[in-house]
């Protein structure tokens, strides 16, 4: 196992552990995130993010398999998350591909990718089937989880 694959095994036993300071530890201080709920995320949002889906988990599990490391800097993995969405109640199983650039031992660059309208089918039920694949659909979605984190990073520590 290289070191790539190291860094990446230790993030997301973390995060099956819900160790949410492990998980931050991965990062680089000069970090990007961006997936299709959330968007774009500095380094300190990207933490925060973390740190608000490990602490609001509801029935959570997650695997992860197929890591490969693509030259000096990249590596990718498959995982798949399952849980209860805290505000909807609703069963989620979200399949999906990470893209990851690797600095100095830390993650520099993370990109989630995953059909969102799959996942709004699932988190949001009719409402997600009917117009999860809309641009309207998509742009609530994003702008309720980036309102949510400024929500969650506001809190007292």
């Amino acid at each position: 196992m290289n070191e790539h694959e190291a860094l990446i095994r230790r993030f997301y036993t973390a995060f099956q552990q819900l160790d949410y300071a492990t998980m931050q530890d991965c990062y680089s201080d000069e970090a990007v995130f961006s997936d299709p709920v959330f968007g774009l995320l500095d380094a300190r949002q990207v933490k925060a993010m973390w740190k608000m889906l490990c602490t609001n988990a509801k029935n959570f599990s997650l695997t992860y398999s197929d890591i490969q490391s693509l030259d000096e800097a990249y590596a990718t993995c498959q995982w798949t998350a399952t849980y209860t969405l805290s505000k909807t109640g609703r069963h989620v199983v979200n399949k999906i591909k990470a893209h990851m650039q690797i600095e100095n031992g830390k993650i520099i660059g993370h990109t989630d990718k995953f059909d969102l309208w799959n996942w709004s089918r699932q988190a949001l039920g009719i409402s997600g089937l009917l117009f999860g694949w809309s641009n309207f659909m998509q742009g609530k979605i994003h702008k309720n989880a980036k309102k949510g984190l400024e929500k969650f990073m506001a809190l007292p520590a």
